[in-house]
């Protein structure tokens, strides 16, 4: 059977700016995401600081812009002196976020270097864990400040001449959850996090600061919370967090699938709170949405089955963590995720993919062998790459899908982005069983005209997954019919797909 799908597109409609830090990652000290990920000495590619050349040009293919880092459960028991100075002098620690050695030599130098080379802007974690805003102050005077003082010449002795100049700061990671190093209540997190954005503005008034908000939507404490952490920070903080993670449960793939109506719920919670608290506390600066982790896991399965054997005995260097095998199901919902994140353009200032390289990640590698893209990789690269300008949401009407967590939602949804005389469209196509055949009215005229689709390989099984030594799942041409004037194109959407046109309206 086959749907139909109306899309109606007005380009000069207004709306709000892309912002360019959307498309941001996270690398975490956690399992192979560094060490054997991005860092692996002894491979073939490795560069003389160690680091994989063949995962760097997968990394500046993906089309991020932000990396943040070093955590992640990891900065709340980091201390970031052990990353500095001599490779060979640094400690070995015991890192109790992940049961893991930790052998510092990746630090904040080697890291932000290799940043630098992939074109990612640095987002620096502090630990609010077991630290405080002295160690904060510190770190960021190490960082950013030029010379003349013990820590800024320190910097200077260990190789870097000039700052860092990091612009964005991220005050410590999910301290609302019971499992994180140095849980905090809420007033406690929010009168530290008020006191070391206080000190760090002193130090470097430019810099932009984001306040931990809640782990997930879940969270007993959601929204008490936000207000209690933001009555503290507003007016000292730019942006508060959001972590979004989103899995299939058994027999229910149709509200995985809707797993972007969930974001966009919880967006729109988090904005009402912010203008609450702002109007209650009278501050006028405006207050961002940094979705900081986002993306799809197998989370169930990790702390039912893997997680337990990880978790005892010997205290292994990068051991192999959440290293899911993503399937076209969740390449789909990642590019769904995607479409939420530039509707709500207004409100979100900045998202990172979690993680980069192998921990739920779009990059896979193996030691001394290959890296590879994921399926989840092409979603992001496809709209990282494109969307530019400023973001139209148009009117949709088709068939409906019904979950048991949303309810009846869209089969397809989709947004566009306009900069100048292009057009850049992603559509998302949630029913497992039909096609659809939509129709998309521009109201101009297109003359270039290029569409990509992403499905299951020759109608095969939506687990399929990309492997080392194959890669089954890729974007393959969409066919787009127009009409005489350009002003109305046709294309059929398989089921379970997610697909970009990229349109020219320019003679």
């Amino acid at each position: 059977m086959t749907s139909s799908t109306r899309i109606v597109l007005d380009p000069a409609a207004p709306g709000a700016a892309v912002p360019p830090r959307l498309f941001g990652t996270f690398v975490e000290h956690m399992g192979r995401c560094v060490y054997d990920g991005i860092h692996e000495p002894g491979h073939p590619t490795a560069d003389a600081a160690g680091f994989r050349r063949d995962v760097l040009e997968l990394v500046r293919e993906l089309g991020a812009t932000v990396v943040r880092y070093p955590g992640g459960n990891f900065v709340s028991g980091y201390r970031w002196e052990d990353g500095v100075g001599p490779s060979d002098e640094r400690p070995v620690r015991l890192d109790a976020a992940w049961h893991s050695t930790e052998t510092n030599q990746v630090g904040l130098h080697e890291f932000a270097d290799w940043a630098e080379q992939a074109g990612l802007e640095l987002m620096q974690a502090v630990n609010l864990g077991t630290r405080g805003a002295a160690e904060a102050a510190d770190l960021l005077e190490y960082t950013n400040h030029p010379a003349g003082t013990a820590l800024s010449d320190r910097r200077r002795r260990n190789g870097r001449d000039e700052p860092f100049g990091v612009r964005l700061w991220c005050l410590g990671n999910e301290m609302d959850g019971p499992w994180q190093i140095g849980h905090k209540t809420a007033d406690e997190y929010g009168r530290l996090a008020a006191e070391t954005a206080r000190l760090m503005r002193f130090i470097d008034p430019d810099i932009e600061l984001v306040a931990a908000g809640s782990s997930n939507h879940e969270m007993p404490t959601f929204d008490a919370w936000e207000r209690t952490v933001l009555r503290h920070t507003a007016g000292l903080v730019d942006h508060i967090s959001v972590h979004a993670y989103y899995e299939e449960a058994p027999g229910d793939p149709e509200s995985f699938l809707a797993s972007g109506v969930g974001l966009d719920r919880y967006l729109g919670d988090v904005a009402r709170i912010i203008d609450e608290v702002r109007a209650e506390e009278g501050i006028e600066k405006p207050i961002g949405i940094s979705v900081d982790e986002w993306n799809v896991w197998n989370q169930t399965r990790w702390n039912e089955v893997d997680k337990p054997d990880v978790f005892t005995g010997d205290w292994p260097i990068a051991p192999r963590l959440i290293e899911d095998d993503y399937t076209v199901t969740d390449a789909v919902v990642v590019g769904s995720l995607l479409i939420t994140l530039l509707r709500r353009a207004d409100r979100v200032t900045m998202a990172n993919l979690a993680q980069l390289v192998n921990v739920i990640a779009p990059i896979r590698t193996e030691p001394g062998g290959a890296a590879w893209r994921q399926t989840t990789f092409f979603p992001f690269q496809l709209t990282a790459t494109a969307a530019a300008g400023h973001v139209v949401i148009p009117e949709i009407a088709a068939a409906s899908v019904d979950t048991d967590r949303y309810g009846a939602v869209d089969a397809v949804d989709a947004v566009a982005t306009v900069d100048g005389d292009d057009i850049a469209v992603f559509l998302a196509h949630r029913s497992l069983t039909e096609a659809t055949e939509v129709e998309l009215r521009l109201g101009v005229a297109a003359h270039e005209v290029e569409g990509v689709v992403l499905t299951t390989p020759d109608g095969g099984d939506r687990d399929t997954v990309n492997a080392a030594a194959s890669q089954p799942v890729a974007p393959v041409p969409l066919r787009v019919e127009t009409d005489d004037d350009g002003s109305v194109l046709r294309f059929t959407l398989p089921p379970l797909s997610w697909a970009r046109l990229r349109l020219g309206t320019a003679r």
